[in-house]
């Protein structure tokens, strides 16, 4: 059901039946190693190139998520996926591997809170019993593709972030037992000029807040509803700065309420400059820590709030400013 300009509420409420998350080693150094469900010690995951150590990441994720799960793959009637690498190959790949009925997204890095919304909405709507959704990215391949091949030895400002290697993916169900899909706000394009290709989280900023606001106003609600606002890949400069917009325009948070995955999946003592990005990392840090520390019982609704930058390496050579967007879905246990 439409309510407002953007946003959608699930009266079926959509379940999270199970999910999948898998990481490299550098994930598995981080503070959030205990809530993956496979990690890598080999950035190549045993694969022969970055791209296919991405895909196996995807499958795996994939396939953990399903045996989590009371039910059967062949029950499973749609797969969404997106990611960063061209035309989207790893998802592709992970759908003709896994065999289902696949749809291929692409918002960058707020592919996850896409796939989630749309897969809510197909289920609410009775076109579908049971949908897996998920993403994935791969430090090597998104440097190599967007920026400079690690071997290269380039040097990064600390305005830039650190791509996830890993993949997070969920089974959502028509029925079930564990927390729901309740609504989901589509965001806007907001482009603030940016053109800098290393400072993602203040291009990211603006359409954190511009679809956070739509949400709480389309279903009018305060921001104290919800027990964690969870931005996802804004890192430290992206969150200091979407935080005091949000304050400024009456949206008011407290500090711990408002948390961002790209500050959350890495140590301080580990070299990821201003923090994590990548389509991978508001799913792995969302599936696989945020949800588990809600089927606990510590948090009873949670809004996912996925940004994504969307341009290219073309884009960026031909001065192009960097477009921006941002979806937001809540979850809540009953």
């Amino acid at each position: 059901m439409l309510v407002g300009n953007q946003t959608w509420e699930f009266k079926k409420k959509p379940v999270v039946i199970s999910t999948g998350v898998t990481g490299g080693p550098f994930e598995a150094e981080g503070p959030l190693k205990n809530d993956f469900d496979k990690l890598f010690d080999d950035g190549w995951v045993e694969e022969s190139t970055f791209e296919k150590a991405q895909q196996r990441l995807m499958e795996e994720a994939m396939e953990i998520a399903i045996q989590k799960s009371p039910i059967e793959k062949e029950q499973v009637n749609l797969f969404l996926s997106g990611d960063l690498i061209n035309q989207i190959t790893p998802s592709t790949f992970s759908a003709k591997t896994i065999d289902l009925p696949y749809l291929g997204l692409f918002n960058a890095c707020a592919t996850s809170a896409e796939g989630l919304a749309l897969s809510a909405a197909l289920i609410d709507g009775g076109f579908s019993d049971y949908i897996i959704t998920g993403t994935s990215s791969h430090h090597a391949a998104a440097e190599k593709q967007f920026r400079y091949p690690n071997d290269y030895g380039a040097q990064n400002p600390p305005t830039s972030q650190w791509t996830v290697t890993g993949a997070g993916c969920v089974l959502l169900g028509k029925t079930g037992h564990g927390p729901t899909v309740t609504s989901a706000t589509v965001g806007k394009i907001v482009d603030m000029g940016i053109t800098d290709p290393f400072n993602m989280g203040g291009a990211m900023a603006p359409a954190a807040v511009e679809t956070i606001q739509a949400h709480l106003q389309d279903r009018n609600l305060d921001s104290s509803y919800y027990d964690l606002i969870i931005t996802g890949d804004l890192g430290k400069i992206g969150r200091e700065t979407s935080f005091d917009l949000l304050n400024q325009q009456g949206v008011t948070l407290q500090d711990n309420q408002y948390v961002d995955c790209g500050m959350t999946i890495y140590s301080k003592d580990q070299p990821v400059q201003a923090g994590a990005s990548g389509t991978a990392c508001s799913a792995v840090v969302t599936y696989g820590h945020f949800l588990k520390r809600m089927i606990q019982g510590e948090f009873k609704k949670i809004l996912m709030v996925a940004t994504g930058a969307l341009h290219s390496p073309l884009s960026i050579l031909q001065k192009d400013s960097i477009p921006c967007i941002a979806h937001a879905v809540s979850i809540e246990m009953e």
